[in-house]
């Protein structure tokens, strides 16, 4: 059974198998998560990206990670060509990413709060949504062990955490908006 972890810090320090990368259809990486991994593991991973692009929202696509700790950076496009983010675009670039980093063998796999920063998403409901997709992915990942939640914060971090908590039912009603 894969272990899900919550961690308050720069994704940018995981020793994972791949962080995720929340990105737009253009796969350029200017600010917030996709400017730190960029400014940190070095000019290479945005070229990279920008060569597998444009991408449809709610897929992702995988580079190399340049300098970081991490092997690979999986682009998670949860972000729309507005640069916002839809339940629609988390869910499925989150559900990319699971079956990215599972195609590819990775064992260890972090997600930062997919479109909650320039995606202007509320982040309780990012949560939910980044949280519930991940477990239903889950069984179907042959090699997936651990998911890292990287959060920036206390309210992420507590927006996660009680994302975790929620029996996955309740975690499923909220993301279809049959509960409140």
């Amino acid at each position: 059974m894969a272990r899900l972890e919550l961690w308050n810090g720069d994704i940018c320090d995981l020793e994972v198998d791949a962080i995720v990368n929340a990105a737009s259809p253009s796969l350029y990486m200017a600010t917030g998560v996709a400017g730190a991994i960029k400014r940190r593991g070095g000019d290479r991973i945005e070229f990279e990206a920008v060569r597998q692009g444009p991408a449809l929202q709610g897929s992702a696509v995988v580079t190399a990670a340049g300098d970081l700790a991490a092997r690979y950076v999986i682009h998670a496009v949860s972000l729309g060509s507005d640069r916002r983010a839809t339940v629609e675009s988390i869910d499925g670039a989150t559900r990319a990413a699971m079956r990215c980093a599972d195609d590819l063998g990775m064992e260890s796999v972090a997600f930062p709060a997919l479109g909650t920063g320039v995606g202007g998403f509320p982040i309780a409901e990012a949560a939910a949504l980044v949280v519930g997709a991940v477990r239903d992915e889950l069984p179907r990942c042959r090699s997936v062990e651990r998911v890292v939640f990287a959060l920036r914060g206390s309210a992420a971090y507590l927006a996660f955490q009680e994302a975790l908590a929620a029996p996955a039912s309740v975690a499923a009603a909220r993301r279809s908006g049959s509960a409140a």
